[in-house]
């Protein structure tokens, strides 16, 4: 069951909302010079004009001084224990001494970098709840029960942001679970931007976020359930490669191709994914292919195609185009290169850290068998014989134009749209592609091109660019 917000009017009679947590710290400067009050944010909420929307069990919480009090859970703010009141302010009674003064500062400073972080949390929940008529917000006690309390046999697998696990509502519906790790600062990094920004972006081709729980330092994540999992179960597998034929496989190349477009150029945010690959592409049950985890996604200006920069660098090996790998250059361009890696290993069935002869990965053997036009010897052998071969020429001419060193040289998801849609398109012939390596146990030679770094299964997190 999910809470409704209220809409109490505002002064010049339109409707708006304003969220008030009890007992967080007021945003005027207090009078109380001595006792600058450090509790953790609300414990119960209420709507400007309205009554208490949401209330839990007192939060302890400090004064700056080392003492404590409890947090409000009334109608009233600040409503703390004390038992004087000097001239210069309110004086709380003491706590517990801490043994050391180096303790007591540790202490204080991670009570407070908590309590803000919680109240941002709440209030970006309640602001998108109040904001999306299909977003909702959930009880912990809910998730609990739909997931039979988190139990093993419901766990669908891992990532950076923690475990995720298929659960059950009441009603009958299926939903997807993503539990944050509380000891993971990307988990809640991740949080926030999922709810900051899949929330708001709908399409076909992206998976659906449903709600969030925040309670405590339980973080949850409700997505809609996508029963054939992701892409990457099928196509490196030798037994189920062979569900998707080549009519299915093009479908899911266009599908991503879509929802990119989509993120790139249509959508009310202008969003840059940056950890786009086959384990992030979800398909529903028709095999409709639907793009997810926006945890590392940004927002770009409509203006800025150019590019931005960045010196934390996160994403997967093998799919990150070489500007953003070594100096933490992204664009579009950037997604646009992620997609080529995946169109040439749903094409090929093999991963691109997959050494194929004298290349040490898929890219260098792709462009080296497209201009000896044996790209035949490319395609996974579950699809031989089929039909559609010129589609298949031509999605590994797209796919290579899309891997190009260059970004400039690489087309947009636009343009890559456009030439899927199209049978009589001229194709530009791709230049050489980035990470163009050879192995040296097959040839001694190499390129001069950017050094390989197709570590597909190798996720970052940080790195600092040279």
């Amino acid at each position: 069951m999910r809470r409704h917000a209220t809409r109490p009017p505002r002064r010049g009679g339109s409707p708006r909302r304003s969220w008030t947590p009890l007992g967080a710290p007021p945003r005027r400067s207090t009078p109380w010079r001595n006792a600058r009050r450090t509790c953790p944010p609300a414990t119960a909420w209420r709507v400007s004009g309205g009554s208490s929307a949401r209330s839990t069990p007192p939060t302890p919480c400090a004064w700056e001084d080392g003492s404590s009090c409890s947090a409000a859970t009334s109608g009233s703010r600040h409503l703390c224990s004390t038992t004087t009141k000097t001239r210069h302010g309110i004086r709380p009674w003491r706590s517990i001494d801490i043994d050391s003064a180096s303790s007591q500062f540790s202490g204080k400073v991670a009570l407070q970098e908590k309590s803000t972080r919680q109240f941002q949390e709440d209030e970006l929940v309640w602001e998108m709840e109040a904001e999306l008529s299909e977003f909702s917000v959930y009880e912990f006690r809910q998730i609990l029960e739909a997931t039979s309390n988190f139990s093993e046999e419901n766990k669908l697998g891992e990532g950076g942001f923690g475990p995720v696990y298929k659960g059950h509502f009441p009603e009958g519906i299926e939903i997807a679970v993503k539990r944050l790790d509380s000891d993971s600062d990307q988990g809640f990094m991740e949080f926030k931007n999922e709810v900051e920004l899949i929330a708001k972006l709908q399409h076909r081709n992206l998976v659906r976020l449903m709600g969030c729980c925040s309670q405590g330092e339980e973080k949850v994540l409700v997505y809609e359930y996508l029963p054939n999992k992701s892409l990457d179960f099928f196509i490196f597998d030798e037994d189920r490669k062979v569900l998707l034929d080549w009519e299915k496989r093009l479908a899911i190349i266009v599908g991503i191709a879509e929802g990119l477009l989509y993120l790139h150029k249509h959508s009310r945010l202008r969003v840059i994914h940056r950890d786009l690959k086959p384990s992030n592409i979800l398909l529903d049950s028709t095999m409709n292919a639907k793009i997810s985890d926006f945890g590392l996604a940004k927002i770009f200006s409509s203006n800025n195609n150019e590019g931005n920069k960045t010196r934390k660098v996160v994403g997967t090996y093998g799919y990150m185009a070489p500007e953003y790998a070594s100096h933490g250059l992204f664009s579009v361009k950037s997604d646009v290169f992620s997609f080529g890696v995946l169109v040439l290993e749903i094409i090929s069935g093999k991963k691109n850290s997959h050494e194929c002869g004298a290349f040490i990965n898929l890219i260098g053997y792709a462009w080296q068998l497209f201009e000896e036009e044996r790209w035949i010897e490319l395609v996974d052998a579950a699809l031989i014989p089929s039909g559609g071969s010129s589609e298949m020429m031509r999605s590994i001419n797209i796919a290579l134009l899309c891997v190009q060193e260059d970004a400039i040289d690489r087309p947009t998801m636009l343009d890559v749209v456009a030439m899927l849609s199209s049978k009589t398109m001229t194709l530009n012939k791709p230049k050489h592609p980035a990470y163009y390596s050879i192995s040296s146990v097959g040839n001694k030679e190499a390129s001069a091109g950017t050094k390989s770094c197709s570590f597909n299964d190798v996720t970052i997190s940080t790195i600092t660019p040279r």
